[in-house]
């Protein structure tokens, strides 16, 4: 198989699928785009990590990555290697004591878990031409869309709310945030002091 590195394009509320969002993966060095749709969990799972938040604890994902460096475990790619009635098929390639090992995945969970060990996502030509998609007058450099930012359902106060607070307050509350595990807040208030910074 010829293997095409993808980069995760972002997240987005999905249209389709009431509850659910859509990944969107687009391939290095071409236009086409995989959509894929992903649960709530899942999705926030790669928001956090896109939206580099800190959790106080670690989340599902955040605990494989310890257990595996604990162990001496190497993530060193994730494939998706099958489409098969509308469903993809992702797996793991591990390395443990110079042996390397394929391990089945969920897409969700591989790509959230490619994002924590900054390893590569690769597909095959059959599978982006299967569910590839290329958007028409998609912006080039467009940034990075997360579920954070766009859904209803996990939307908090708008940024402007913040603004009357100072600097200082507003790292008390992002602080606060990220400590009662609010992400969908801290991403906010983190937009907030960003847009302060330019």
């Amino acid at each position: 198989m010829q293997k095409i590195r993808l980069n995760i394009l972002g997240l987005s509320v999905s249209q389709t699928q009431s509850g659910a969002y859509a990944l969107v993966l687009a391939e290095e060095e071409g236009e086409r785009r995989i959509p894929i749709i992903i649960g709530p969990v899942e999705a926030q799972a790669i928001a956090i990590q896109l939206e580099g938040l800190k959790p106080p604890r670690p989340l599902t994902h955040d605990l494989i990555k310890n257990m595996a460096f604990a162990f001496d475990i190497a993530l060193l790619e994730v494939t998706i290697y099958k489409l098969e009635e509308g469903i993809f098929y992702s797996e793991l390639l591990c390395e443990m004591n110079g042996k390397e090992i394929k391990i089945d995945s969920r897409t969700s969970d591989a790509v959230a878990l490619a994002l924590r060990f900054r390893c590569p996502i690769f597909t095959s030509e059959e599978i982006l031409q299967k569910a590839g998609i290329v958007l028409e007058g998609e912006e080039e450099d467009s940034p990075v869309r997360s579920l954070l930012d766009d859904d209803e359902e996990f939307e908090a106060p708008a940024s402007s709310s913040y603004a009357q607070y100072s600097s200082s307050e507003l790292n008390d509350l992002l602080s606060e945030a990220i400590q009662d595990e609010d992400y969908e807040k801290a991403s906010i208030i983190r937009d907030e002091l960003t847009k302060r910074e330019k």
